[in-house]
C-alpha cells in the first residue's frame, strides 16, 4: 500500500504538467475556436532552445526566460497563420492545419536537436516539499500543481471579470459581431497564442526531466494535454485542471506495478477512449431499448 501510495505521489508532477497543459488547450479552444495539435510542439520549441542555452553554458535564468521567449514567439507564428492565413474557415479545416503543421515541427525539431537522442533538462525545481502521511511530495510537483491551479483560476476571474476578458469571450462567441463593433478580434487572438505558448512552454521545461526528453517525446506530450481538455469538454478549465492531474497520478499507479509499468504511456489514451464512450452512453442506450 505505501509503495502504492508513493507511486501515485510520484505522478503528481507530471499530473500538475498536465493539467497545465490541458488547460492551455481549452483556454485556446474558447477563445479562437481552435483544436491546436500544435501546442506541446511549440512548448517544446521553447524548452529546447532552452536547455541548448544550458548546454553552450548560458546561466539558468537568461536560458529559461530565452526558451519562453522562443515558445511564445513559435506559438505566435502559428496563430498567425491560423487566425490570419484561415479566419474564414471552420473549426476542421483550423485542426487540420495545426495537425500538419505539429508534423512538419516534430520533423523539424528532431532534424535540429540531434533526433531521438534524450537530453538532460535541469531539474528547475528540486528537493523534497513537504511530507504527507509518510511520502515525499517532491517541490516540483508542489509548483507544478499551483501553478495549474494559479492558471486556472486567474483565466475564470479574467474572462469573467475584466472588460478584455468579456472582449475575448465575444471573440469567440460571435467572432463576426465582434469585429463589427471595434473590438480588436486578431489582436487578441494572437494574445491568446502568446499565453498558450509561454504556460505549455512552462509546462514542459517541468516535465522535461520526468521523461525521456527528446524533441518527438515533448511534442506527443498533446496526448495527455487533450485526455485531459477532454475531460472538461474542451469547455470546463476546473475540469481539464482535475483531469490533468488525475492522469498524472494513474500513470503514477500504472509505474508501480511490474507488469503495468512499460504500459503507463496509454493511459491517456484509455482516458480518451472512456470519456468519448459514457459521452455516447445516452445514444446507445436509446439504441439498445
Amino acid at each position: 500500500m505505501d509503495s502504492l501510495l508513493t507511486s501515485a505521489v510520484a505522478g503528481l508532477s507530471a499530473g500538475g504538467a498536465y493539467a497545465i497543459l490541458g488547460v492551455c488547450v481549452v483556454f485556446t479552444y474558447r477563445l479562437v475556436a481552435v483544436v491546436n495539435f500544435t501546442a506541446t510542439a511549440l512548448g517544446a520549441v521553447g524548452a529546447f532552445v532552452m536547455v541548448m542555452l544550458t548546454e553552450l553554458g548560458y546561466p539558468m535564468v537568461p536560458a529559461v526566460l530565452t526558451g519562453l521567449v522562443a515558445g511564445t514567439a513559435a506559438s505566435v507564428a502559428v496563430g498567425f497563420v491560423t487566425t490570419i492565413w484561415f479566419s474564414g474557415s471552420n473549426q476542421t479545416v483550423k485542426a487540420a492545419v495545426t495537425a500538419a503543421l505539429l508534423v512538419c515541427i516534430i520533423a523539424l525539431g528532431l532534424r535540429l536537436t540531434g533526433g531521438q537522442h534524450p537530453r538532460a533538462f535541469p531539474d528547475l525545481v528540486g528537493g523534497a516539499g513537504l511530507q504527507l502521511a509518510g511520502v515525499t511530495i517532491t517541490a516540483a510537483s508542489l509548483v507544478s500543481i499551483g501553478l495549474a491551479i494559479v492558471l486556472t483560476i486567474a483565466v475564470e476571474q479574467f474572462l469573467g471579470r475584466t472588460r478584455t476578458g468579456l472582449q475575448l469571450r465575444a471573440l469567440s462567441e460571435r467572432p463576426m459581431a465582434a469585429e463589427l463593433l471595434g473590438i480588436p478580434v486578431r489582436r487578441l487572438a494572437i494574445a491568446v497564442w502568446a499565453l498558450s505558448g509561454a504556460m505549455t512552454t512552462i509546462a514542459l521545461i517541468l516535465v522535461a526531466p520526468l521523461r525521456s526528453p527528446d524533441f518527438g517525446s515533448l511534442s506527443l506530450l498533446v496526448v495527455p494535454a487533450f485526455a485531459a481538455a477532454l475531460v472538461g469538454s474542451f469547455n470546463s478549465f476546473r475540469a481539464a485542471l482535475i483531469g490533468g492531474i488525475a492522469i498524472g497520478v494513474i500513470e503514477g499507479l500504472a509505474s508501480g506495478f511490474v507488469g503495468l509499468a512499460q504500459y503507463r504511456a496509454a493511459v491517456p489514451f484509455l482516458v480518451i477512449l472512456t470519456v468519448l464512450m459514457w459521452s455516447q452512453r445516452g445514444a446507445r442506450w436509446d439504441e439498445a431499448r
